[in-house]
């Protein structure tokens, strides 16, 4: 089914302006001459300048939405998927907090639900209590259940039976068939013995009264919309990522327009405009510098923490934030063709291509229900040709307890209750799981991707070795070197400075500071001249022997750290190597995923050199280095096509499209919100042990599964066939719908005790 009409919505996005009507929002405006505004594209008659669209106004969006288990199903509405009856999700990215309609009525009757199942659940189970009083089986708390599962079942569960009446009509038999039929067979049953009670002969009578089972409809009906419920929630999760991206970007523009600046919505930037960006603030489109210098953190694109020194030609990506010196920029791509946007798109992309977690139970329900149907109609009319009399009651009785003890209970709970308690057990382990389709998934993994700065390394530039000549100790070099570079605007600057605070270095005052871009920094600490940067700088400063600390220098360099020399009064006292240490608990995990059958792939923006030199100490199988965010999700595309199961563990923005598009995205606590938001797993301590707990946390709980499903199944397989009389020939049983509700309960407790064993997995 694919519908291919759209309805439109209007997306106005915010601003500081108010905003017009929809006519007078269609106008065009001259920028530099407020006053001027036209119903036509052209030029202004004051200055010749084009006129631009008024920025308050947006096209209509046209919305399809699909379902994420049946990507074929598309329609301009929202609904249900005819097959699954899974809800259907908008297919566009959304910017902004779009609030979910259905999460709003779903929660709304499953506490309207709970609430009146509570008082049915407490009448209907008191008669087990040795001193319960005779009232709880009498008639007022009979039709006392009758009147509050009413609402619940009819109202509450409403939704249920109509994605079972859809599911029917679309001969696309599913969960919510079963719901439907065992719901209403508990509850239409039992109304009819309370209203009709003449019908059924006397012998179904326990202690003068026949067996209602309102409870065992009603909570049903509460489980199920729960269930729902965490669903709705989790999928609606899913949007968090990209509404985080679009958060990225400014929602302004410096835009320089002959002798003057004015700040402009971002929408009306065009490629060839020239903007102006201040230290500390985000670039807003990508483009290229052509005025200026400064220091950008791209961190956000090539995940490594060292800011990128930015020069006129370089070319500079929305996003990214500067941190020293103003630029003017030019706009070389912009909306859609950003680099930002196109990772947007990335992520919805993977995000719609993911299907949610499929239990064994909504496979088998293509022939389940159907089978259970037959059952039920053929013990109806077996009953009613050759039964014993009354023919028909027998019949209704039987066929009745068959739809009964089938009704999904333990079934529907099979899953989700393994993998709620799987799910706190992970939590207390310092893994979180967003996604039940994690959990499914971890146990398959073979192939684990993983970026390297901010995963495998702590993320923050550190210095790891200071070199000095014999005059000199380390502590005097790195006080001396930290006084000048707390001046600095250099990416390592910070790095030296807190080194020397974590020693508990007191730092000198300096004095005749000098800054020379891309060089070093010079000044006088202590009655001494300081020199620090490359070594050119230095030469260029009268520092002439410094061969045995270049040579030394090298070895540091060829393993990826960055080096910094220091000279006092002229002569070369050192240097400081500066590197992202690898993170102390790394290689221990490592060896133990290794232990577990994992490959494991390195991808990184880093250098070839750098990243190589990380992977040899850690005994990574596969490194690959430069590689940007949309190769990294076309590195994960081509190694699912090859029919890997493939984890991916990252912690930044760049790590965002690839943690999507991997069947299980695995995020570090202590990296971004995007990437949290991408990731079906979050370690909260961002250490790589924590996948090793993921993958044993996985393959336990799936086993409870399989587990749980055998219980509710072979609680069927015995309870149908009894159900239906078959022992009635032999030995004269017939299994009252009394006795398959127990049945029933008893496949439940056994599925729920069952599942808490989880609690005690050892991970």
């Amino acid at each position: 089914m694919k519908i291919n009409e759209s309805s439109e919505h209007g997306d106005v996005a915010a601003h500081n302006l108010a905003a017009p009507s929809h006519e007078a929002a269609k106008k065009y405006f001259c920028p530099m001459c407020d006053a001027v505004e036209s119903d036509t594209p052209g030029s202004c008659p004051k200055c010749g300048m084009a006129l631009e669209r008024n920025p308050t106004f947006r096209e209509p969006k046209k919305w399809i939405y699909t379902c994420p288990m049946h990507p074929q199903i598309e329609q301009d509405h929202p609904g249900n998927c005819p097959i699954c009856g899974m809800t259907l999700e908008p297919k566009n990215v959304i910017a902004g907090t779009e609030e979910n309609a259905e999460l709003r009525d779903m929660t709304r009757r499953f506490w309207i639900g709970a609430v009146l199942s509570l008082p049915v659940f407490i009448l209907a189970m008191a008669h087990i209590l040795p001193s319960a009083p005779r009232w709880v089986q009498g008639d007022l708390s009979r039709w006392t259940q009758f009147a509050l599962s009413t609402p619940v079942v009819l109202w509450c569960g409403w939704p249920f039976f109509q994605r079972g009446w859809q599911s029917t009509v679309n001969r696309s038999l599913n969960m919510f068939t079963l719901i439907a039929i065992g719901v209403g067979a508990a509850y239409f049953y039992s109304a009819v013995v309370m209203l009709l009670p003449q019908v059924f002969p006397p012998s179904f009578a326990t202690h003068g009264k026949i067996g209602v089972y309102f409870e065992s409809a009603a909570i049903i009906t509460v489980l199920v919309l729960l269930g729902q419920v965490l669903e709705l929630r989790a999928r609606g999760r899913t949007g968090s990522a990209i509404r985080v991206l679009l958060d990225l970007a400014p929602n302004t523009a410096r835009l320089l327009r002959g002798d003057g600046e004015r700040d402009v919505p971002l929408d009306v930037v065009q490629r060839g405009d020239h903007l102006r960006i201040r230290p500390g603030e985000k670039v807003p489109v990508d483009g290229r510098v052509i005025e200026g210098r400064t220091s950008i953190d791209e961190s956000m694109i090539t995940g490594e923490p060292m800011p990128v020194e930015k020069m006129p030609g370089d070319r500079v990506t929305g996003g990214t934030v500067t941190q020293t010196g103003s630029i003017v920029l030019e706009a070389e791509r912009v909306g859609s063709e950003t680099v930002l946007s196109q990772i947007v798109e990335m992520v919805a992309q993977a995000q719609r291509s993911r299907a949610p977690i499929q239990a064994l139970a909504d496979k088998v329900a293509g022939w389940f229900v159907p089978s259970v149907i037959a059952v039920a109609i053929v013990t109806f009319l077996l009953w009613a040709l050759v039964g014993p009399e009354p023919r028909f009651a027998h019949a209704i009785v039987n066929a009745v307890a068959v739809l009964i003890i089938a009704c999904p209970c333990a079934l529907g709970l099979a899953t989700p209750m393994s993998v709620m308690v799987g799910v706190g057990r992970g939590a207390q382990a310092g893994v979180l799981i967003k996604e039940a389709e994690a959990v499914e998934l971890m146990e398959k993994v073979r192939t684990l991707v993983v970026d390297k700065t901010g995963t495998l390394t702590q993320g923050k530039p550190k210095v790891t070795t200071i070199i000095t000549g014999e005059s000199t100790d380390e502590n005097e070099l790195l006080a001396l070197a930290a006084a000048i570079e707390k001046n600095s605007e250099h990416p390592l600057a910070r790095a030296i400075v807190d080194g020397a605070l974590e020693r508990g270095i007191t730092i000198p005052i300096v004095t005749d500071f000098e800054s020379a871009p891309g060089g070093g920094v010079l000044g006088q600490v202590s009655n001494r001249r300081v020199v620090v940067g490359k070594p050119q700088f230095l030469h260029e400063h009268g520092v002439h022997e410094m061969h045995d600390f270049t040579s030394r220098a090298s070895d540091c360099q060829a393993e990826g750290n960055g080096a910094v020399f220091v000279a006092i009064d002229g002569e070369a006292a050192g240097f400081i190597a500066v590197a992202d240490p690898i993170k102390e608990t790394t290689p221990a995990a490592i060896q133990h995923l290794h232990q577990l059958g994992i490959k494991i792939i390195m991808l990184t923006g880093d250098n070839e050199r750098t990243a190589r030199s990380v992977a040899q100490k850690l005994g990574i199988d596969v490194v690959e280095a430069g590689v940007d965010p949309q190769q990294k999700r076309e590195r994960i595309r081509a190694l699912r096509a090859q029919k890997n199961v493939v984890a991916m563990a990252g912690d930044g923005i760049n790590d965002a499209p690839a943690l999507a598009a991997a069947h299980v995205g695995i995020a570090m606590g202590t990296g971004t919100d995007v990437a949290m938001e991408s990731a079906g797993i979050t370690l909260v301590k961002g250490d790589l042990r924590g996948i090793e707990k993921a993958v044993r946390l996985s393959r336990a709980t799936m086993s409870n599964i399989r587990q749980n499903l055998f219980f509710a199944f072979i609680y069927n397989s015995l309870g149908v066939p009894i159900a239906a009389g078959v022992l009635y020939p032999f030995f004269g049983i017939l299994l009252s719908p009394m006795i398959a509700g127990a049945a029933m309960s008893l496949s439940s407790v056994s599925v729920i005790a069952n599942a808490l064993r989880l609690r005690n997995v050892a991970l």
